[in-house]
């Protein structure tokens, strides 16, 4: 289905980008656009077969390197992504959003090769996601001030004190992303 906002996109990006925004649209018009408001209306999360058909569509790894299993693509991939899946609901656009901008993003760009190498290809996949834990209660989203501490003890273990919630994806999360 062409999307109003269509007709001025495709004058603003290259034909192969417009392409891949149009697999992307229609994928959300056959996986998530039918199935959409029963979710909601069940008060459900994304269900596993949905973000399993995200995953074999790639959408986990658009930003990751195809060294470690990605597509090697672009934050702007990523925006098309979330346009296409948004028309139909943002709830669904934020999840491999955020997972590949907060969750994966980090450890690419501030983790070892061992790590790298440990964690990217599940991730890309979508067989794992890395949130980032960001909102406390009582003080919102700030990451520059937090007040969830974690701290190495003699032991070599950590303590942490603090709380985190609403971190986007944490339903499904192996690793949680937090400010120190």
């Amino acid at each position: 289905m062409a999307r109003y906002v269509d007709t001025y996109l495709e004058q603003l990006i290259d034909a192969e980008r417009f392409a891949l925004y149009r697999t992307f649209c229609q994928f959300a018009d056959k996986e998530i656009a039918p199935r959409m408001v029963g979710w909601e209306r069940a008060h459900m999360l994304i269900p596993d077969d949905a973000l399993a058909a995200m995953a074999t569509l790639g959408l986990f790894g658009l930003t990751v390197d195809e060294s470690y299993g990605g597509q090697g693509g672009t934050h702007r991939d990523l925006l098309l992504m979330g346009l296409a899946l948004g028309y139909h609901a943002q709830s669904v656009a934020i999840t491999p959003g955020a997972a590949s901008s907060l969750g994966t993003k980090p450890l690419q760009l501030y983790g070892t090769d061992a790590q790298k190498r440990a964690h990217l290809p599940d991730l890309a996949a979508g067989r794992r996601m890395f949130v980032f834990g960001l909102s406390e209660p009582g003080r919102g989203s700030d990451a520059g001030n937090p007040q969830t501490r974690a701290v190495r003890t003699l032991g070599g273990k950590w303590r942490i004190t603090g709380e985190k919630c609403w971190s986007t994806n944490a339903r499904w999360a192996s690793h949680v992303w937090c400010m120190r």
